[in-house]
C-alpha cells in the first residue's frame, strides 16, 4: 500500500502553511524521550504558520473564543483526521499541557535560526511565523530527514549577513545592546504607561527579513496582548 498523501492543500487553506513530518525513529533520542510516544505511534507532524493567512482564517470568530488560534488549529486537525484519515490514530501534544521543545523541533525542520530579539527567523518568512501544532500519529506519510543541528545550517541564518542590526538599535528598552536579550528589561519596559512596545515589538518590526509577511495590527495586538497578560500575571505573583 502506498503511503497516504500529506494533506498540504487543506492545511495551507486553513493557514497552517508550514509543515514537517518526521519518522519518530529518526529523531534524536533526547527529543523522543521528551515526547513520550505511545505504542503504534510512528510519526511526528509539526505544523506552523507563516504570514497573515492563519489570522485571516481565525479573525471572523476571534472575539468569541479565549484562545482563537489554538482552537482553530485543534479543530482543523480533528476535522482533517476525521474526514481524510479516519483509520489512523493521532494525539495532539501541542497545543496542550505537555511541555514541547518547539524551537528544537523547528531546528530539525530547518525553520529556526536564533535572532537577537529571541524569536526565530528564517530566510523566507523572517520572524513572521510561529509553531502551531505537534501531532504524534500512526501515519505513514513521506517523511523528511531531520536537519543536523551540529552542522552549519543550509541556508544559513539571515542574521549572519546582517551588518546594520537594525533590531538592536530600534529597541527603546535597550534590551539587546550587549548582544544578549535582557528579558527583565524588555518586560519592565512593556509595562510602562503608554509603552510603544505594549502590543508590538519595535525590534522585530525593524528586521527587514521577510517584512512582506509582517502581521497586521490586529494580529500583532492579539499576539503581544497575550504575552503582556502573562508578564502582568507573573509580576503580580512576584509581589504578593
Amino acid at each position: 500500500m502506498k503511503p497516504a498523501l500529506f494533506p498540504v492543500d487543506r492545511l495551507n487553506a486553513a493557514g497552517l502553511n508550514r509543515q514537517a513530518v518526521f519518522n519518530l525513529a529518526d529523531l534524536p533520542a533526547e527529543i523522543r524521550q521528551k515526547l513520550m510516544p505511545q505504542a503504534g505511534e510512528t510519526q511526528l507532524i509539526l505544523l506552523g504558520h507563516g504570514g497573515r493567512r492563519l489570522w485571516e482564517c481565525v479573525v471572523p470568530t476571534a472575539g468569541e473564543r479565549k484562545d482563537p488560534i489554538d482552537d482553530h488549529c485543534v479543530a482543523t486537525l480533528r476535522q482533517l483526521f476525521a474526514d481524510e484519515l479516519p483509520e489512523h490514530r493521532y494525539r495532539i501534544l501541542y497545543p496542550g499541557e505537555q511541555i514541547i521543545g518547539l524551537q528544537a523541533l523547528g531546528q530539525l525542520a530547518g525553520w529556526h535560526h536564533p535572532s537577537p530579539f529571541m524569536i526565530g527567523v528564517d530566510a523566507r518568512w523572517g520572524s513572521w511565523y510561529a509553531y502551531r501544532a505537534v501531532v504524534l500519529s500512526d501515519t505513514d506519510f513521506p517523511a523528511q530527514t531531520p536537519v543536523d543541528r551540529d552542522k552549519p545550517a543550509d541556508p544559513p541564518s539571515p542574521c549572519l549577513s546582517c551588518v546594520e542590526r537594525p533590531c538592536i538599535t530600534a529597541c527603546p528598552a535597550s534590551a539587546l545592546l550587549d548582544g544578549h536579550f535582557d528579558l527583565a528589561r524588555c518586560s519592565s519596559y512593556r509595562l510602562h504607561a503608554d509603552s510603544p512596545c505594549a502590543f508590538t515589538c519595535l525590534a522585530r518590526l525593524a528586521c527587514p527579513v521577510g517584512s512582506e509577511h509582517r502581521y497586521d495590527a490586529a494580529q500583532l495586538h492579539h499576539t503581544y496582548g497575550r504575552s503582556l497578560q502573562m508578564i502582568r500575571h507573573y509580576r503580580a505573583q512576584a509581589f504578593r
